[in-house]
């Protein structure tokens, strides 16, 4: 997996941990690709994601924390997470594609009937 390789690589990404104490049961990389599974998979709700995590990806996480655990092993995780989306979205061949797509809302503008008249858009020349 490309998140473990990467933390294996360069354990300096990873957030500091004090010397002593507990070893956390999910580790960094699996905390991370939970997280990148529920933003591509479209899930806006950690307690959902995780209820969803819970039934059908035991299999790859053994350890699945609460929401409250989850929630702030994420966001202590916030910098290893932007750093990791970045070399994500580095490994892609759209990072190197220099046309860019931009999907935007389209915006009225000129509707008026005195804005079309001043306005020189409409005509041809």
């Amino acid at each position: 997996m490309k998140i473990d390789d990467v933390l294996k690589a360069r354990p300096d990404l990873a957030p500091e941990r004090p010397k002593g104490g507990i070893p956390p049961t999910l580790s960094d990389a699996e905390l991370i690709t939970l997280a990148v599974l529920s933003a591509l998979l479209d899930y806006t709700s950690e307690r959902r994601w995780l209820r969803h995590a819970r039934t059908g990806l035991t299999g790859m996480f053994p350890y699945l924390p609460g929401q409250s655990g989850y929630n702030k092993r994420l966001r202590s995780a916030f910098a290893l997470v932007l750093r990791m989306i970045r070399i994500l979205a580095a490994d892609t061949s759209l990072w190197h594609d220099d046309v860019w797509v931009v999907d935007s809302t389209p915006v009225e503008c000129g509707r008026s009937r005195e804005t079309v008249k001043r306005s020189d858009l409409g005509r041809v020349p």
